[in-house]
C-alpha cells in the first residue's frame, strides 16, 4: 500500500511533448541527474500557474534548461563553479557563441608562461597523458583571451564537458590514465577534438526566451527568494555509499576556475580539492537543513525533487514542507539510475518523488 492513497501519478509523455529546445541540450554526465525524468517533471510543472523560477542546486543544468524552454524567467544556482559555469553557458546566454576566429584563436594558442602550465604540472600521471594535460593548459591559455565574458563560459563549458567525455566512466576517482580502456568512440578521441566537437554543441544549446535569465554561485541560503516557483534539487544523505560531489568531479571544478582560490591536496592520489561542507549531506543536520530551505523560500511554490533510497523519508520531508505550505502533494516515478559504464554502476529501482508545496 502506498503511504499517501491520494497521490496523484501523472502520465509520462513521449519526448515529442517537451519543448523542442530540449533536444539541444548538452547531456552531461553528473551524479543524479534528472536527464531521463525531464518528461516526467515537465508534465507535472506544465500544469502549474508560474512565470519565474529558481533552479537552487542546478547540477548540470538541465533542469534549468527545461524551464527556459518552457519561456520562464529563470535564476539558477549552484555551490560549485563549474555548474555555474555551465548554466552561465546555457541558461544566462541568449545568444552569444563562438565564431570561427574564436576557435581558431582557441586551438592555436600555447601554454606560454609557467603559471599556465599548472595542469601538466599538477596532474603528471592522472587522469590524462601528458599530450592531454597539455592541451588543456593550451585552450585554457587561449580562453584567458577571449574577451566576452560569455564567450569564455561557452568556451569553458565545452572543455568541462570533454574532460568528463575523456573520462572513461566519467568520474575523477581513478588515476591512472590507463584504466577501463574499453575502445569507446569517446576515448578515442583527443580532448582537442572533443572540444572542436563540444563548440558546437554549446553554440546549439544558445537561445533566447525573452527573459532575463540568471545565474549564482554559492550557498542556496544565500539566494535571493522571491520567485513564482523553486525547483529543489540538493544533495542527498544516502542510505549507502555516499553523495560527495567533490570527491567525484573536484578535477572539473577545478578547470572551471583554474583551480584559483580552491584548496589542493596533494597529499591525495588525484589531487582532490578540500570538501566544502553541505548541511544536506550528514544525518545530524539534514532535517534542520530542510526546514530552513523551505521556511526561506516559504512565500513560492516549493518542488523538491527527492528519492526513496534517501534520508530523510517522504514522510517526513512532507511534514517538513506542510510547516511552510498548506497543501503538499506528491508525485512519484519508479526509476533507475545508471550512472558510470560497469554493471556494478547500475543501481537498484527507487521511486523518485516530485514534492511540491502551495
Amino acid at each position: 500500500m502506498k503511504p499517501f492513497p491520494d497521490l496523484q501519478i501523472p502520465l509520462i509523455p513521449s519526448a515529442a511533448e517537451l519543448p523542442p529546445e530540449v533536444s539541444n541540450f548538452p547531456r552531461f554526465r553528473f551524479m543524479g541527474s534528472k536527464f531521463r525524468l525531464l518528461p516526467w517533471i515537465h508534465d507535472t510543472l506544465v500544469g502549474i500557474d508560474f512565470e519565474t523560477a529558481t533552479d537552487a542546486f542546478s547540477g548540470s543544468g538541465v533542469v534549468s534548461y527545461l524551464l527556459k524552454s518552457m519561456n520562464k524567467e529563470v535564476k539558477a544556482n549552484d555551490a560549485l563553479v563549474f555548474p555555474s559555469i555551465l548554466t552561465i553557458a546555457t541558461i544566462a546566454n541568449s545568444g552569444t557563441r563562438l565564431e570561427g576566429i574564436d576557435l581558431d584563436l582557441l586551438l592555436e594558442s600555447k601554454a606560454r608562461l609557467d603559471s599556465e602550465r599548472f595542469i601538466r604540472r599538477t596532474f603528471e600521471g592522472i587522469f590524462y597523458t601528458p599530450a592531454e594535460l597539455s592541451s588543456l593548459d593550451d585552450l585554457w591559455s587561449g580562453i584567458r583571451r577571449l574577451e566576452s565574458p560569455l564567450k569564455r563560459a561557452v568556451a569553458l563549458a565545452a572543455l568541462l564537458r570533454s574532460a568528463i567525455k575523456r573520462q572513461p566512466r566519467g568520474l575523477f576517482t581513478v588515476s591512472d590514465p590507463t584504466r577501463y580502456q574499453d575502445g569507446r568512440r569517446d576515448l578515442q578521441l583527443t580532448i582537442r577534438e572533443h572540444f572542436v566537437e563540444q563548440v558546437d554543441a554549446y553554440n546549439g544549446a544558445v537561445f533566447s526566451n525573452g527573459r532575463r535569465n540568471f545565474v549564482s554561485c554559492g550557498d542556496v541560503f544565500d539566494v535571493q527568494p522571491g520567485s513564482d516557483l523553486v525547483y529543489m534539487d540538493p544533495p542527498y544523505v544516502p542510505l549507502s555509499d555516499d553523495n560527495c560531489y567533490i570527491k567525484r568531479y573536484h578535477f572539473l571544478e577545478g578547470l572551471a576556475c583554474y583551480w584559483e582560490g580552491k584548496e589542493l591536496m596533494m597529499g591525495t592520489k588525484v589531487r582532490k580539492i578540500a570538501k566544502p561542507f553541505t548541511p544536506f549531506a550528514y544525518r545530524r543536520t539534514a532535517i534542520e537543513a530542510f526546514d530552513k530551505l523551505f521556511r526561506k523560500f516559504a512565500d513560492s511554490i516549493q518542488v523538491l525533487s527527492y528519492s526513496s533510497n534517501a534520508y530523510p523519508d517522504l514522510v517526513t520531508l512532507r511534514a517538513l514542507m506542510g510547516r511552510y505550505k498548506k497543501t503538499v502533494e506528491v508525485f512519484e516515478k519508479e526509476h533507475r539510475y545508471h550512472f558510470g559504464t560497469h554493471d556494478a554502476a547500475k543501481r537498484n529501482v527507487v521511486q523518485e518523488y516530485l514534492i511540491i508545496g502551495s
